[in-house]
């Protein structure tokens, strides 16, 4: 296929990344792709001949429609430093060339030039903002010229305009989003879109540690992580995926020996112990404690436990370590349900309901934290309060329009 018909744009890797290539898929009604070349990824964009336009020229150079017609044909025939530099002249002609800038941009991207790619696509993404396509490869532009921050709220903007009719470059998308999540701390959300690749198709030893750093809570880049730490990080996300594939027996296995080979270790007896405390509470409750030993500032550990403390009728406990979660993580939604679910237990229903309706304000598209609130207001005669909050759980259910 030639590049009249498609526009073959890599992903090339920095350093350690060339072994991370962004193959797999989103859909899970397509095959499996091939793997991708230890240098590249190769994804293509469907992409159109550059439109022609008359017009009078310059009396001393080519016109537009030339340099158009002959930036395509080096584009098509490979020669891309040639093509880049007609791309360049006609654009000098027609600055608001979209489809110009859009070969001119992914030429850059392909060689490399990732800077100047990042300031072509700024361009193109501010006279087309919807498109999807446009703020993907800025994501990814800015990713390796490390501007993060950048790189991931354009990343997301591609998520919520969409890439469709390339498979390889929401792939990308979602992957180096997931990375950039985890290197935000966002691992939730990291660790979401990294199990939407898994059930999708995506090969699970290309999330393995992208996963564990995400499950481990640590803030790094898989290219970032240190030489000592790679065995644990793979056993960790080896065994969230094997969790997320309902594996029960091979994830307890893999938890079991992250823990025995690492005992000293943050995250470890937390991953452990958030497992067991859904087969066997009393075990999880001793890996949380022994969590809160290595790292007593762990707020999910205390958040944990604390709700398994609730469950038990351990009140002041669980009151305990709630009070203390929310003082180290007031923005978490999570620390202020636990205290409200503490305080309503201890039978202070004015003051756990405020904590839930905090909770509510910090994620309100948290259902959980929703059905807690209906419950707690039920029991408190707010019947009508109730009903809203059920009302908004509906609403949340109902299918969401794209943009």
């Amino acid at each position: 296929m030639t590049r009249a018909a498609t526009l073959s744009i890599a992903l090339v890797a920095l350093g350690p990344w060339s072994s991370v290539a962004p193959c797999g898929q989103l859909a899970a009604t397509t095959a499996a792709a091939p793997a991708a070349s230890p240098k590249k990824a190769i994804f293509e964009i469907s992409a159109s001949r550059a439109p022609t336009q008359s017009g009078s020229a310059a009396a001393a150079g080519p016109t537009f429609d030339e340099l158009s017609r002959t930036a395509d044909r080096a584009r098509q025939a490979n020669r891309d430093d040639e093509a880049i530099r007609l791309y360049e002249d006609a654009l000098k002609l027609k600055p608001d060339w979209d489809e110009g800038l859009w070969n001119l941009s992914s030429l850059l991207y392909e060689k490399e030039r990732y800077a100047e790619a990042r300031d072509r696509l700024r361009v193109f993404v501010a006279d087309q903002p919807k498109a999807g396509m446009g703020w993907a490869l800025l994501g990814l532009s800015e990713f390796q010229t490390r501007d993060y921050a950048r790189a991931l709220d354009h990343l997301r903007q591609a998520m919520t305009f969409g890439v469709s009719g390339s498979q390889g470059m929401a792939r990308s998308v979602f992957y180096y989003a997931a990375v950039l999540l985890t290197r935000f701390e966002l691992y939730d959300q990291s660790q979401s879109l990294l199990f939407e690749m898994a059930r999708s198709g995506q090969a699970e030893s290309f999330l393995v540690e992208s996963l564990g750093l995400a499950a481990l809570r640590m803030p790094l880049l898989p290219a970032e992580i240190p030489p000592d730490r790679r065995e644990m990080i793979q056993l960790a996300g080896r065994a969230a995926l094997a969790l997320n594939s309902q594996h029960q027996d091979d994830a307890e296995k893999l938890f079991r020996q992250m823990s025995s080979s690492y005992p000293n270790e943050p995250g470890v007896h937390f991953l452990l112990g958030a497992f067991l405390m859904n087969v066997r509470p009393e075990e999880g409750v001793r890996e949380m404690q022994q969590e809160l030993e290595i790292s007593p500032f762990n707020v999910p550990a205390k958040v944990r436990l604390a709700e398994e403390y609730v469950k038990e009728g351990k009140l002041d406990l669980a009151l305990s370590l709630a009070e203390e979660a929310v003082k180290l993580e007031p923005k978490d939604a999570s620390t202020h349900m636990a205290h409200g679910e503490a305080l309503i237990g201890r039978g202070d229903s004015t003051g756990g309901i405020g904590e839930l309706e905090k909770a509510r304000d910090l994620a309100p598209e948290n259902v959980m934290i929703r059905w807690a609130l209906v419950r707690a207001y039920s029991a408190a005669g707010r019947t009508e309060d109730a009903r809203q909050e059920k009302a908004a759980i509906e609403k949340l259910a109902q299918p969401q329009s794209q943009p």
